[in-house]
C-alpha cells in the first residue's frame, strides 16, 4: 500500500479514488491533485511510482489543508462557537442537530438511543 502524507492508500483502486482516503480530499479534489501532479487519474494507485508519489504530497502539502491539520481546525471552530455561546455552539454542546434539522423524530443520530420514560398511570390503576 503506498503511503501519502502518513496515509495508507488503497492499491487496487484508481489513483483519483485510493486519495479519497485523504480527510478532506473529495471527489474534485482528487482530480484537482492528479492534473497538478501530472498523474494519470486512472492508474491504480499501487502502480505509482516514488516519483509520483512524492510529487502528489508535495502538491497536497503546498496547496490544501488535510488530515491532522483540518481536523484541529474544524475541532478549533467549533470550540469557538461554544465559547462565543451563538446558537450553533449550543447545538454542540448538548449534543443536538445543529443545522436546523427537526428532533421531535429523526434525530437519534446526534441524540443516542431512546431514553424511554414511564408514562403516567390512570386513577383506576393506583387503587
Amino acid at each position: 500500500m503506498p503511503r501519502i502524507v502518513g496515509v495508507d492508500i488503497p492499491n487496487d483502486k484508481p489513483a483519483f479514488v485510493a486519495l479519497r482516503y485523504i480527510y478532506g480530499i473529495g471527489p474534485t479534489r482528487a482530480l484537482e491533485v492528479c492534473s497538478k501532479a501530472e498523474i494519470d487519474p486512472k492508474v491504480h494507485a499501487g502502480k505509482l511510482t516514488e516519483e509520483e508519489l512524492r510529487r502528489i504530497a508535495t502538491v497536497l502539502d503546498a496547496e490544501y489543508v488535510i488530515e491532522g491539520q483540518l481536523r484541529r481546525q474544524v475541532q478549533q471552530n467549533i470550540a469557538r462557537l461554544r465559547d462565543i455561546q451563538c446558537y450553533r455552539g449550543l447545538r454542540h454542546r448538548r449534543g443536538l442537530p445543529v443545522r436546523g434539522q427537526r428532533t421531535k423524530t429523526n434525530a437519534r443520530t446526534r441524540k443516542g438511543p431512546r431514553k424511554t420514560v414511564a408514562g403516567k398511570r390512570s386513577v383506576k390503576e393506583m387503587r
